[in-house]
Protein backbone atom coordinates (compact mmCIF):
# COMPACT_ATOMS: atom_id res chain seq x y z
CA UNK A 1 0.00 0.00 0.00
CA UNK A 2 1.01 3.32 -0.61
CA UNK A 3 -1.41 5.71 1.56
CA UNK A 4 -1.93 3.50 4.38
CA UNK A 5 0.42 3.20 7.42
CA UNK A 6 0.83 -0.22 8.01
CA UNK A 7 -2.35 -2.15 7.12
CA UNK A 8 -4.27 0.75 7.02
CA UNK A 9 -6.37 1.11 3.57
CA UNK A 10 -6.08 5.04 2.91
CA UNK A 11 -9.46 6.56 1.72
CA UNK A 12 -9.96 9.66 -0.13
CA UNK A 13 -13.08 11.41 0.16
CA UNK A 14 -14.70 13.46 -2.57
CA UNK A 15 -18.36 15.27 -2.40
CA UNK A 16 -19.54 18.61 -2.96
CA UNK A 17 -21.55 18.89 0.08
CA UNK A 18 -19.84 19.53 3.23
CA UNK A 19 -22.11 17.03 5.59
CA UNK A 20 -21.51 14.08 3.26
CA UNK A 21 -18.16 14.84 3.53
CA UNK A 22 -18.04 15.49 6.87
CA UNK A 23 -19.71 12.32 7.85
CA UNK A 24 -17.94 10.03 5.52
CA UNK A 25 -14.83 10.99 7.31
CA UNK A 26 -16.16 10.03 10.73
CA UNK A 27 -17.37 6.41 9.95
CA UNK A 28 -14.27 5.64 8.13
CA UNK A 29 -11.88 7.07 10.70
CA UNK A 30 -14.19 5.49 13.28
CA UNK A 31 -12.77 2.13 11.40
CA UNK A 32 -9.77 0.28 12.99
CA UNK A 33 -7.24 -0.54 9.97
CA UNK A 34 -8.97 2.76 7.79
CA UNK A 35 -7.90 6.01 7.82
CA UNK A 36 -8.56 9.62 5.20
CA UNK A 37 -6.46 10.37 3.59
CA UNK A 38 -7.77 13.58 2.05
CA UNK A 39 -11.08 15.39 0.75
CA UNK A 40 -12.31 17.07 -2.18
CA UNK A 41 -15.31 18.95 -2.95
CA UNK A 42 -14.98 19.36 -7.04
CA UNK A 43 -13.67 17.21 -9.69
CA UNK A 44 -10.47 18.63 -10.10
CA UNK A 45 -9.70 18.59 -6.96
CA UNK A 46 -9.85 14.92 -6.65
CA UNK A 47 -8.00 13.83 -9.08
CA UNK A 48 -5.08 16.68 -7.73
CA UNK A 49 -5.22 15.20 -4.30
CA UNK A 50 -5.64 11.72 -5.77
CA UNK A 51 -2.21 11.85 -7.53
CA UNK A 52 -0.67 13.76 -3.86
CA UNK A 53 -1.88 10.81 -1.88
CA UNK A 54 -2.26 7.54 -3.87
CA UNK A 55 -5.28 6.27 -1.72
CA UNK A 56 -6.18 2.91 -1.96
CA UNK A 57 -9.72 3.74 -1.92
CA UNK A 58 -11.57 7.01 -3.29
CA UNK A 59 -15.09 7.56 -2.25
CA UNK A 60 -16.65 9.31 -5.53
CA UNK A 61 -19.87 11.58 -5.90
CA UNK A 62 -20.97 11.57 -9.51
CA UNK A 63 -22.46 15.45 -9.70
CA UNK A 64 -19.73 17.68 -8.51
CA UNK A 65 -18.58 21.36 -9.60
CA UNK A 66 -15.10 21.62 -12.18
CA UNK A 67 -15.62 17.90 -13.57
CA UNK A 68 -18.13 15.42 -12.63
CA UNK A 69 -16.82 12.23 -10.88
CA UNK A 70 -17.02 10.15 -13.89
CA UNK A 71 -14.51 11.94 -15.74
CA UNK A 72 -12.64 12.30 -12.63
CA UNK A 73 -12.53 8.61 -12.21
CA UNK A 74 -11.46 7.93 -16.05
CA UNK A 75 -8.31 10.36 -15.01
CA UNK A 76 -7.68 8.50 -12.07
CA UNK A 77 -7.66 5.09 -13.85
CA UNK A 78 -5.43 6.39 -16.30
CA UNK A 79 -2.56 7.54 -14.29
CA UNK A 80 -0.26 4.71 -14.57
CA UNK A 81 0.96 5.90 -10.71
CA UNK A 82 -2.36 5.11 -9.37
CA UNK A 83 -2.60 1.41 -10.75
CA UNK A 84 -3.51 0.14 -7.21
CA UNK A 85 -6.64 3.10 -6.48
CA UNK A 86 -9.72 1.94 -7.02
CA UNK A 87 -12.49 3.99 -6.91
CA UNK A 88 -16.54 3.56 -5.37
CA UNK A 89 -18.76 5.69 -6.62
CA UNK A 90 -21.59 7.05 -4.46
CA UNK A 91 -25.05 7.24 -6.24
CA UNK A 92 -28.20 8.90 -5.30
CA UNK A 93 -30.27 6.69 -6.80
CA UNK A 94 -29.88 2.70 -7.50
CA UNK A 95 -31.03 3.68 -11.33
CA UNK A 96 -28.86 6.47 -11.90
CA UNK A 97 -27.68 6.53 -15.35
CA UNK A 98 -24.50 7.76 -14.90
CA UNK A 99 -23.43 4.27 -13.06
CA UNK A 100 -22.76 2.17 -16.42
CA UNK A 101 -20.46 5.32 -17.73
CA UNK A 102 -18.70 4.77 -14.12
CA UNK A 103 -18.24 1.43 -14.64
CA UNK A 104 -17.10 1.94 -18.31
CA UNK A 105 -14.52 4.73 -17.13
CA UNK A 106 -12.78 2.28 -14.68
CA UNK A 107 -14.93 2.56 -11.53
CA UNK A 108 -14.58 -0.38 -9.42
CA UNK A 109 -18.42 -0.56 -8.02
CA UNK A 110 -20.85 1.47 -6.79
CA UNK A 111 -23.01 2.07 -4.17
CA UNK A 112 -26.02 4.26 -2.98
CA UNK A 113 -25.85 7.41 -0.27
CA UNK A 114 -28.66 5.64 2.07
CA UNK A 115 -25.78 2.26 2.32
CA UNK A 116 -25.74 1.36 5.64
CA UNK A 117 -22.24 2.43 7.53
CA UNK A 118 -21.48 -1.04 7.91
CA UNK A 119 -22.06 -2.02 4.25
CA UNK A 120 -19.90 0.83 2.98
CA UNK A 121 -17.26 -0.11 5.22
CA UNK A 122 -17.43 -3.91 3.79
CA UNK A 123 -17.32 -2.47 0.81
CA UNK A 124 -14.11 -0.41 0.95
CA UNK A 125 -12.02 -3.41 2.56
CA UNK A 126 -13.76 -5.64 -0.35
CA UNK A 127 -12.67 -3.08 -3.00
CA UNK A 128 -9.15 -2.44 -1.08
CA UNK A 129 -8.72 -6.51 -1.49
CA UNK A 130 -9.26 -6.64 -5.46
CA UNK A 131 -12.91 -7.29 -5.42
CA UNK A 132 -15.74 -5.72 -7.31
CA UNK A 133 -19.62 -5.12 -8.23
CA UNK A 134 -20.47 -5.12 -4.74
CA UNK A 135 -24.06 -5.54 -5.01
CA UNK A 136 -24.07 -7.94 -7.88
CA UNK A 137 -28.00 -7.70 -8.18
CA UNK A 138 -28.13 -3.92 -8.28
CA UNK A 139 -25.49 -3.86 -10.77
CA UNK A 140 -27.28 -6.55 -12.90
CA UNK A 141 -30.24 -4.31 -12.99
CA UNK A 142 -28.70 -0.92 -13.51
CA UNK A 143 -26.29 -2.24 -16.40
CA UNK A 144 -29.09 -3.65 -18.11
CA UNK A 145 -30.99 -1.12 -17.68
CA UNK A 146 -28.60 1.05 -19.42
CA UNK A 147 -26.93 -1.40 -22.07
CA UNK A 148 -30.42 -1.80 -23.06
CA UNK A 149 -31.15 1.07 -24.82
CA UNK A 150 -32.08 1.77 -28.47
CA UNK A 151 -29.31 3.57 -28.50
CA UNK A 152 -26.50 0.84 -27.54
CA UNK A 153 -24.31 -0.35 -29.82
CA UNK A 154 -22.09 -3.49 -29.42
CA UNK A 155 -18.46 -2.83 -29.34
CA UNK A 156 -16.70 -5.99 -29.09
CA UNK A 157 -13.66 -6.42 -27.27
CA UNK A 158 -10.53 -6.56 -30.03
CA UNK A 159 -9.43 -9.63 -27.76
CA UNK A 160 -12.44 -11.38 -27.64
CA UNK A 161 -11.53 -13.74 -29.86
CA UNK A 162 -8.07 -15.02 -27.75
CA UNK A 163 -11.28 -16.27 -24.99
CA UNK A 164 -11.95 -20.15 -25.14
CA UNK A 165 -16.08 -20.56 -25.41
CA UNK A 166 -15.92 -21.46 -21.50
CA UNK A 167 -14.38 -18.14 -21.23
CA UNK A 168 -16.80 -16.49 -23.41
CA UNK A 169 -19.86 -17.87 -21.21
CA UNK A 170 -18.15 -17.40 -17.90
CA UNK A 171 -17.57 -13.54 -18.87
CA UNK A 172 -21.12 -13.49 -19.79
CA UNK A 173 -22.01 -14.69 -16.49
CA UNK A 174 -20.21 -12.32 -14.89
CA UNK A 175 -21.55 -9.97 -16.67
CA UNK A 176 -25.20 -11.18 -15.47
CA UNK A 177 -23.58 -10.21 -12.01
CA UNK A 178 -22.94 -14.05 -10.78
CA UNK A 179 -20.02 -14.53 -8.24
CA UNK A 180 -17.96 -17.57 -8.55
CA UNK A 181 -19.61 -19.58 -6.59
CA UNK A 182 -23.21 -18.87 -8.59
CA UNK A 183 -20.79 -19.18 -11.63
CA UNK A 184 -19.86 -22.70 -10.61
CA UNK A 185 -23.04 -23.73 -9.35
CA UNK A 186 -24.65 -23.19 -12.73
CA UNK A 187 -21.77 -24.70 -14.76
CA UNK A 188 -21.29 -27.45 -12.28
CA UNK A 189 -17.33 -27.12 -11.29
CA UNK A 190 -15.35 -26.06 -8.31
CA UNK A 191 -15.32 -22.56 -7.34
CA UNK A 192 -11.51 -22.57 -7.74
CA UNK A 193 -12.02 -23.57 -11.68
CA UNK A 194 -14.68 -20.45 -12.64
CA UNK A 195 -12.31 -18.11 -10.60
CA UNK A 196 -9.16 -19.44 -12.68
CA UNK A 197 -11.63 -18.97 -15.61
CA UNK A 198 -12.57 -15.58 -14.51
CA UNK A 199 -8.90 -14.48 -14.05
CA UNK A 200 -7.52 -16.05 -17.56
CA UNK A 201 -10.05 -13.67 -19.15
CA UNK A 202 -9.87 -10.37 -17.30
CA UNK A 203 -6.04 -11.06 -18.68
CA UNK A 204 -6.79 -11.72 -21.46
CA UNK A 205 -9.22 -8.91 -22.18
CA UNK A 206 -6.68 -6.60 -20.25
CA UNK A 207 -9.32 -5.92 -17.34
CA UNK A 208 -8.56 -3.76 -14.87
CA UNK A 209 -11.26 -5.76 -12.39
CA UNK A 210 -14.35 -7.54 -12.56
CA UNK A 211 -16.41 -4.26 -12.75
CA UNK A 212 -14.15 -3.44 -16.08
CA UNK A 213 -15.04 -7.17 -16.67
CA UNK A 214 -18.97 -6.82 -16.69
CA UNK A 215 -18.83 -4.14 -19.18
CA UNK A 216 -16.98 -5.77 -21.42
CA UNK A 217 -19.49 -8.55 -21.20
CA UNK A 218 -22.25 -5.64 -21.75
CA UNK A 219 -20.40 -3.92 -24.86
CA UNK A 220 -19.33 -7.37 -26.66
CA UNK A 221 -22.80 -9.18 -26.77
CA UNK A 222 -21.80 -11.72 -24.37
CA UNK A 223 -24.87 -10.96 -22.25
CA UNK A 224 -28.86 -11.76 -23.30
CA UNK A 225 -30.64 -8.64 -22.37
Amino acid sequence: MVSGVGDEIGVLIADDQDLVRIGLRSLVESEDGMRVVGEAADGLEVVARAAATSPEIVLMDVRMPGIDGIEATRRIVADPALEHTRVIVLTTFELDEYVFDALRNGASGFLTKDTKPAELLRAIRLVAAGEALLSPSVTRRVVREFSSRPSRTLKPHPQLGTLTEREREIVGLVGEGLSNEEIAERLVVSPATARTHVSRAMIKLGARDRAQLVVFAYQSGLVAL
